[in-house]
């Protein structure tokens, strides 16, 4: 029985995606099909709300699914104010950001706990964005520093950078967001670009740590149910334990 195939529909980049990353094939244990939508940029995506490029999107989903695919994620957490238009353009299921999981993640939790939200930019990420996909605005969300090296490689999509920088900036936000909020329970991690440090975050923060690879993995595991193959994610360095 042929496994089934993930589509990601991908923002047009060029920065290195190591393994973790949900542009890295290798980061998925079953079969992935990646489609770039043109001129979908970081900053025309996170700071311009994806501008002028959502029939481009849908158009990319439409084909992911003509492809054969059996379901749809996107690279970049911030299309979630778009979930339902991408959605709609498609009969297989899409998930277009981690943020999804906060309705689910919150009711595992007693009525204090609270789940926290790391992103790629604070200052971008609205109350729009968590009610689109059925957070409350009240979610407590840290971003990396904004002129950091995460942001130059990542946002400024630099074909170059210092990933161990990359690294301690994002497990130093995850720090300050816990610190800021002691109710906080589990971290969700907005930015696909993240999860290659997820391991170091939990080391750091003491809490589970979810992203948008878990969602999907959730969905293809059922897809994949009875194929030769089973589910099993690949190692990350330090892999977490839930």
């Amino acid at each position: 029985m042929t496994m089934q195939t993930l589509g990601i529909l991908m923002l047009d980049t060029q920065f290195p995606r190591p393994i973790g990353d949900i542009g890295n094939p290798d980061t998925f244990s079953y079969p992935t099909r990646f489609k770039c939508i043109p001129n979908a940029s970081p900053v025309r995506v996170i700071h311009e709300q994806a501008a002028g490029l959502l029939d481009a999107f849908c158009d990319g989903a439409r084909e992911l699914e003509r492809d054969g695919c059996a379901a749809i994620v996107t690279s970049c957490g911030f299309l979630a104010l778009h979930q339902q238009r991408i959605a709609n353009s498609v009969r297989i299921p899409v998930a277009t950001s981690s943020l999804l999981l906060i309705p689910l993640l919150t009711k595992l939790f007693s009525t204090d706990g609270q789940i926290g939200v790391l992103t790629a930019s604070a200052n971008s990420l609205s109350s729009e964005h968590l009610i689109a996909v059925g957070a409350s605005p009240d979610t407590p969300v840290m971003g990396v520093e904004e002129g950091g090296e995460f942001a130059r490689v990542i946002i400024g999509d630099q074909p170059e950078g210092r990933f161990d920088l990359i690294r301690d900036e994002v497990v130093e936000a995850a720090g300050r967001l816990m610190a800021t909020h002691a109710t906080i329970r589990a971290l969700l991690l907005e930015c696909t670009n993240m999860r290659p440090y997820a391991a170091d975050i939990r080391r750091q923060c003491g809490v589970p740590v979810f992203d948008l690879v878990d969602l999907a993995d959730f969905w293809m595991c059922r897809e994949n149910l009875g194929t030769a193959a089973s589910i099993t994610a690949p190692p990350l360095s330090g892999n977490r334990r839930l």
